[in-house]
């Protein structure tokens, strides 16, 4: 689904803001919007979230793709089977695809920047 700004949005499912919150030791509460709390999207940012792995990956396959045939075969080989190890890394990192997040203003007042635009279904 893609979100656009100015769009009206509700939470698909409860989502806690906090953690257990404790006054003189004793549980006082957690804060969270219910599902179905509406709001207006303020902004969309699209994410890549590329790993260390993946960016390597690219680099390294870049390299071998070029000059691997002018590579000493010994040389062609290492990289070869860096490349190989690294691939999984990669391959995650496209079956995963861009991660989009939104920052929504909720109508009670609240903001939640930089969450995921799953959690929200148009209103």
């Amino acid at each position: 689904m893609a979100l656009e700004a100015g769009q009206r949005v509700v939470l698909a499912a409860d989502t806690p803001l906090t953690d257990t919150a404790e006054a003189a030791g004793l549980v006082v509460g957690f804060l969270s919007l219910a599902a179905g709390t509406g709001g207006t999207v303020e902004r969309v940012v699209g994410h890549q979230d590329e790993s260390d792995d993946a960016r390597e990956y690219e680099r390294l396959k870049s390299l071998l793709d070029s000059y691997g045939r002018e590579m000493p075969t010994e040389s062609k080989k290492q990289l070869e089977e860096k490349v190989g190890s690294l691939e999984p890394a990669w391959t995650a990192f496209q079956e995963r695809g861009p991660r989009v997040s939104v920052r929504v203003r909720f109508d009670n007042g609240f903001i939640l920047d930089g969450a995921d635009e799953g959690v929200f279904v148009p209103a």
